[in-house]
């Protein structure tokens, strides 16, 4: 299984898919010429506006873009299946499951990622990787079937993990409502992935890529915090 997950499309002042465009490119190497891109995370704008613009971005790396939008209901899972790489983009998490699951989607992309197919998720598509979609932070805008996700991951992802507490905020911080989730959920890690860092996944093996530290919350444990150099490899223990 080999995995990519991205907490963020992109960082302030910078282009979209700017800083993880590299390591996507070494990611899926020279072997992949067309990836298969999930658009179903966009809202407030088509799926075709979202494949040019995931399009303009994979291009500079030297890869087409096909989107499963484009297919008949009855031709999706083929196509999942003939992909070289799968490929989900960010938005609403609770809009990309939701289309997932009515067209029965989840089960071919695990299929096909557990024999080795990559995957490519930022953000949103990140969250759709782990057993539920429990630690997005979006707003439940529409109600899917349940929170069930690919359950590529034994662990749970929370994108853009903020530590601030802005000064005149009142309510809960990130880390407090991860900790509600871990009351509930308490066998479960949750890895609270910073802005420009994503996780490589290669089998068992998971390897944190980027300037920042992954916090790593697991409940009545202290949050532990973890950097490229560290051992992830308890995630799937």
């Amino acid at each position: 299984m080999r995995l990519l997950l991205i907490s963020n499309s992109t960082n302030a002042g910078e282009a979209y898919l700017d800083y993880p465009k590299m390591e996507i490119k070494k990611f899926l190497g020279d072997d992949v010429k067309k990836i298969l891109f999930i658009p179903y995370a966009a809202v407030t704008f088509s799926f075709d506006d979202y494949q040019k613009k995931v399009q303009e971005r994979f291009s500079e790396i030297g890869y087409e873009v096909d989107s499963i939008h484009l297919y008949d209901h009855n031709k999706k899972k083929q196509a999942l299946k003939d992909a070289e790489a799968i490929v989900v983009g960010g938005g609403n998490t609770f809009n990309l499951l939701k289309i997932m699951q009515q067209q029965d989607l989840l089960e071919t992309i695990r299929y096909e990622c557990l024999k080795g197919k990559p995957y490519v998720g930022w953000s949103a598509g990140s969250n759709v990787a782990c057993p539920t979609i429990c630690t997005t932070n979006d707003m439940p805008i529409v109600e899917p079937e349940s929170f069930h996700a690919t359950n590529l991951l034994r662990f749970q992802i929370n994108p853009h993990y903020l530590d601030a507490n802005p000064e005149g905020h009142a309510g809960e911080t990130r880390e407090q409502r991860l900790e509600e989730y871990l009351v509930a959920n308490p066998y479960t890690y949750v890895v609270g992935l910073r802005e420009g860092t994503m996780l490589k996944v290669d089998n068992a093996e998971v390897k944190l890529i980027g300037p920042r530290k992954a916090r790593i919350f697991k409940f009545e444990e202290e949050p532990r915090e973890l950097g490229p150099d560290d051992d992830f490899d308890f995630l799937f223990e």
